[in-house]
């Protein structure tokens, strides 16, 4: 009977001591609260005891949690819908706090960080949300660090994944890109060309002193094009061998014409023919008519051939 009553209270004891006995991780806190009452010392790490019955041992995660924060639609500043979600890492640094000052911290910072993700999307343009995030990435984890800091918690970081914008608005952007894309092409290729000038324009200045550097130019060419192994050969001929032929025909012409116009004989001046205008209010001399032509020919004096003393 004895015997019995020791194996009784052996199992009691061992049960009591497997209810007592209290197993914490090392990434784990525990919070002990006596009756109802929190106490001050948190557990760490390893084997701890507690009263049964007495003491109540809550857990808690230290890790760094990652929240996915579910997409959120909303009218940014500049009147465009988009979706936008993010990503939100934070880890509890005061177990205390994190148990006794809010129900549920994960579910907490899920609605904070969901609000939060909607009040910046209003007040953000379409730009930012596209090229500025680090910004508002920023401005969402202080958002969302006011209030979790009362619980405990600390937000590591927080991220925006991904914003989704309409159709129209993709297409819009899509053009909006192709042309700054065409407008940079343009300005690059007018920028060669310039470029390619000025370099042509000294090209031509050291050829114009040293005219040997052109016929040396010439023929690296021709070099180039043969080594293509072409059939046909287009030689070019160069301006200034032209100019310089027009330079020594132009004195030989005018030479040749002025010998010309030397040796060509003076015209015969031809017989000069007067026409004697009919005199007016002249009337008939003795029945004769009155003289309306005459031919003077050299030599011959002139006389008044209207006058009596000229019939």
């Amino acid at each position: 009977m004895l015997i019995e009553l020791l194996v009784i209270v052996l199992a009691i004891a061992v049960l009591c001591a497997g209810f007592a006995a209290k197993i914490i991780t090392q990434y784990e806190r525990g919070v002990v609260f006596r009756f109802g009452r929190l106490q001050q010392s948190v557990r760490g790490p390893g084997l701890t005891f507690i009263v049964p019955v007495v003491d109540r041992l809550r857990k808690v995660n230290l890790q760094i949690i990652t929240m996915p924060v579910p997409a959120q639609e909303g009218i940014t500043r500049d009147n465009i819908t988009v979706r936008v979600d993010a990503v939100v890492y934070f880890n509890v640094t005061d177990p205390a706090r994190a148990v006794v000052n809010v129900e549920d911290y994960l579910f907490a910072m899920g609605q904070v960080a969901q609000s939060s993700l909607r009040s910046i999307i209003g007040k953000s343009d379409l730009d930012d949300l596209l090229s500025n995030r680090e910004r508002l990435n920023e401005g969402l984890e202080v958002m969302i660090d006011s209030p979790a800091l009362h619980w405990g918690v600390h937000i590591d970081r927080v991220e925006i994944k991904d914003v989704s914008l309409p159709e129209s608005m993709k297409r819009s952007i899509a053009r909006q890109a192709e042309a700054e894309r065409e407008r940079r092409s343009r300005i690059i290729a007018a920028d060669g060309e310039y470029q390619a000038s000025r370099k042509l324009s000294d090209a031509a200045g050291v050829m114009a002193d040293a005219p040997a550097a052109l016929q040396l130019r010439l023929l690296e060419t021709v070099v180039e094009v043969a080594a293509e192994k072409n059939s046909t050969l287009v030689l070019p001929f160069p301006v200034e061998l032209l100019r310089f032929v027009e330079h020594v025909q132009g004195p030989q012409q005018a030479q040749a014409q002025a010998t010309t116009s030397q040796d060509e004989p003076a015209a015969a001046a031809p017989d000069t023919i007067a026409q004697v205008p009919e005199p007016a209010g002249v009337p008939d001399v003795e029945g004769m008519p009155a003289v309306h032509d005459a031919r003077i020919l050299p030599g011959t004096p002139a006389q008044d051939l209207g006058s009596p003393s000229g019939r």
